[in-house]
C-alpha cells in the first residue's frame, strides 16, 4: 500500500470500514481517554480556586512540572497520587467508570 491509500483508523470507521486495533493499541486509547479526564477536571477545580502550578505542587509535595504532567495528561496516576491531588485541591475526588462507556472525573468541593 502507497502512502495514497492509507487511512487512519478514524477515517476508515468514519468511512464504514471494519477497523480492528491490537487490544493494546485499544487499552493504550482507554489509558489516554482517563488521563485526560483526570487532567481536564483537575485544571478545571486548580482554577476556579485560582491556584498556580506552583501553589497545587507546594501543598501536594511535588514539583510543579508534576502538576503540569498531570494536566497535559502525560501521566497515569496512582490511588495514592490522586489523594494527594484531592488534599491540594482542597476537594473530593469523583470518578465515574462505566466500563464502555465514557468517564467522568470531577474535583469538587468537600460536602458540607
Amino acid at each position: 500500500m502507497n502512502h495514497f491509500q492509507w487511512k487512519t483508523a478514524r477515517t476508515r470507521a468514519l468511512l464504514g470500514e471494519q477497523v480492528e486495533e491490537p487490544p493494546e493499541v485499544v487499552e493504550h486509547r482507554r489509558e489516554i481517554r482517563y488521563a485526560l479526564a483526570l487532567g481536564q477536571a483537575f485544571y478545571d477545580r486548580r482554577t476556579a480556586l485560582g491556584l498556580s502550578h506552583a501553589e497545587v505542587a507546594q501543598r501536594a509535595g511535588m514539583t510543579e512540572e508534576e502538576i503540569e504532567l498531570i494536566e497535559l495528561a502525560e501521566t497515569v496516576p496512582t490511588l495514592l497520587l490522586l489523594e494527594k491531588l484531592a488534599v491540594a485541591l482542597e476537594s473530593e475526588l469523583d470518578i465515574h467508570l462505566v466500563p464502555g462507556a465514557d468517564t467522568k472525573v470531577r474535583f469538587q468541593a468537600p460536602a458540607a
